[in-house]
């Protein structure tokens, strides 16, 4: 195999983020459910035998040490390959918005080299290269919508129902680092269980209000950034009960399948998303 091209990187949306402790080590203990959009990146990778790992930047510009190439230089010094790759990357889910892309990424980089360079390592041993890249990679390694623990290695599928989302990444991004330290974040919110959660999301199955709990981050981040409220107050205005997700400075409302929306502020990023059941790559590794 040679190449694998146009590889979705999906997003994704917190349906609650709450934050119900902390380690002696500094890392904060969460409990929230990620569930997959279908905002995705792509990403085009081609092999290399000179050990060499490149990237073309398709559309916005990345850092030069940003993820991706970080997972695919994590991936060979674990298995000490002597194969290269260039992976062109077509970023489209937006940076410091909450919604995982650069983890996404990330993981779909493991995926596709796992694969491309024929290692054939399990799904455990990518979880395990993709912990130390992000908190977030194992969730969309794995590929399934989850109620997820700890530090962000304590994942559990759940299966939620389907529906349509308001997306909205204002032009302000936040630094997630920023928030996680600021003297006023909630940090003693009480632990919910999943089996409350689960009966929850069966029982509102038809209303597209997914508002289980809230999130934790959400009153730092309207300090840090205003942002984060101006998006709220639009979709407010149509008549959406918007929250954020993750760190933002992303928010997302719940929407009718034949709902509109009005026009956004200059600057804005704004869809409408459907949520995955799946990752397109899940069963990639086993």
């Amino acid at each position: 195999m040679k190449a694998l091209y146009d590889l979705p990187a999906p997003a994704k949306l917190n349906l609650f983020l709450h934050v119900t402790g902390r380690r002696a080590d500094g890392y904060h203990l969460l409990q929230s459910v990620f569930m997959l959009i279908d905002w995705s990146d792509a990403l085009h990778f081609e092999r290399r035998d000179d050990g060499k790992v490149t990237r073309e930047d398709l559309t916005t510009p990345l850092p030069a040490d940003d993820l991706v190439v970080r997972a695919a230089r994590a991936l060979q010094a674990f298995t000490r390959t002597a194969r290269g790759v260039h992976i062109g990357v077509a970023k489209h889910v937006p940076a410091q918005a909450g919604m995982g892309g650069g983890s996404s990424d990330a993981a779909t980089c493991l995926l596709a080299l796992n694969r491309l360079w024929e290692l054939n390592l399990p799904l455990a041993k990518l979880e395990q290269i993709g912990l130390g890249l992000g908190a977030d990679v194992p969730f969309f390694l794995r590929g399934h919508n989850a109620w997820v623990e700890g530090i962000g290695e304590e994942i559990t599928p759940v299966s939620l129902p389907s529906g349509r989302f308001a997306v909205v990444k204002p032009d302000q991004g936040l630094d997630t680092r920023e928030i996680f330290s600021a003297p006023d974040l909630q940090r003693e919110t009480p632990a919910a269980i999943l089996s409350g959660f689960a009966a929850y999301s069966e029982a509102e199955a038809d209303s597209f209000r997914f508002d289980f709990g809230h999130n934790d981050l959400q009153p730092v981040a309207q300090r840090l950034c205003p942002a984060v409220t101006q998006a709220i107050e639009w979709l407010g205005s149509q008549g959406l009960e918007a929250r954020m997700t993750g760190s933002g400075s992303s928010v997302f409302a719940a929407m009718r399948h034949d709902a509109e929306l009005a026009e956004a502020p200059q600057g804005w990023q704004v869809r409408k998303c459907s949520n995955l059941a799946v990752h397109p790559l899940v069963g990639w590794a086993v």
